[in-house]
């Protein structure tokens, strides 16, 4: 084999090498770069599946925040809604104030009822097929239609605050699972009797009664200056929201006086309605800034309060002329 020969094959052999050379690291370099692949598609997997399991829990905790919230909407919904046909029909509330005997020279004596005598009362209303509600559960009764509890309703409401309607009052509508409204007096009861703790009308509350209110003073309001009245029925309403956390929907008329400027002024302040001395029942048609009441006297037997119910049905009249609502 000559020379040219012999170059010729070992330039052929160092071709070989270097192809062989070549593929080798071709195949290297493939091979990390199919492990890299790998790696990060396992990776990927990993993530992929830890935020697809996250997602699918996001969307299982939305999905039932969904459900929670929708459930809460039907439910406020539901609340707000008429529970079925609005209240049409008439209902009493009656007017009391000191559930004691009336002391020697009382200005009003007939303003004081004995705890027999009430009692006495309240178990002729139950025989009668009488229920106690609240103003409030009235009021929803008659415009959305929110059933009553069984039996004809019938409003007692409380004014002026005095201690007799917690000790006195409170025992015989507790053993019967009656409510009542509290028509407060902040300030200027009698020495005599003076008024509820605030501990007292927190347990009145406790009870399930409405807390309402006549003012701070049991004013004349008719009187009164602008600014004198804004604080009698508008200071009066917030500073019972803020101490007893509770809406205070109804103003009560102190002695039953009251004018267009007052009944603005109670409107103005955000209550719902006012109640009156006037006698008659209250009617779902009625103006709720002037709804009857029927004063309770002292020495009503059970039978003549039921007259009294029956026969002011369709009675309205004068305010009368004794005072001291």
């Amino acid at each position: 084999m000559d020379d040219q020969a012999r170059r010729a094959r070992r330039e052929d052999q160092q071709r070989s090498l270097r192809r062989r050379r070549r593929l080798a690291v071709a195949s290297l370099t493939a091979a990390v770069a199919i492990a890299i692949t790998l790696a990060l598609v396992a990776l990927a997997g990993s993530n992929g599946g830890s935020r697809g399991a996250a997602s699918r829990a996001g969307a299982k905790t939305t999905g039932r925040a969904r459900v929670h919230a929708g459930a809460s909407n039907a439910s406020a919904q539901a609340s707000s809604a008429p529970s079925g046909p609005r209240g049409t029909e008439p209902v009493p509330i009656l007017m009391y104030h000191v559930i004691a005997p009336a002391p020697a020279g009382a200005p009003f004596p007939g303003l004081y009822v004995p705890t027999s005598e009430f009692a006495a009362q309240m178990h002729a209303l139950v025989s009668g097929g009488w229920h106690a509600v609240t103003l409030d559960q009235l009021a929803s009764h008659w415009h959305n239609g929110t059933p009553l509890p069984h039996g004809k309703p019938i409003v007692l409401t409380f004014d002026n605050g005095y201690q007799s309607q917690y000790t006195h009052a409170l025992p015989v509508l507790a053993r019967l699972g009656w409510v009542a409204d509290e028509n407060i007096q902040l300030s200027g009861l009698p020495p005599s009797q003076g008024g509820l703790a605030q501990a007292q009308v927190r347990g009145l509350l406790a009870a399930g009664w409405e807390l309402d209110t006549q003012g701070f003073s049991h004013a004349d309001l008719i009187t009164l200056s602008s600014e004198q009245l804004h604080y009698e029925v508008a200071v009066a309403r917030t500073t019972l929201q803020r101490r007893y956390h509770v809406p205070v929907h109804w103003f009560c008329y102190p002695s039953g006086h009251y004018d267009a400027t007052v009944l603005a002024a109670v409107r103005a302040a955000g209550y719902e309605g006012s109640t009156t001395v006037v006698p008659g029942w209250a009617h779902p048609t009625d103006d709720p800034y002037r709804l009857h009441r029927l004063r309770v006297l002292g020495g009503t037997s059970p039978q003549a309060l039921l007259a009294q119910i029956a026969s002011s049905r369709q009675d309205v009249q004068a305010p009368p002329s004794y005072g001291g609502a």
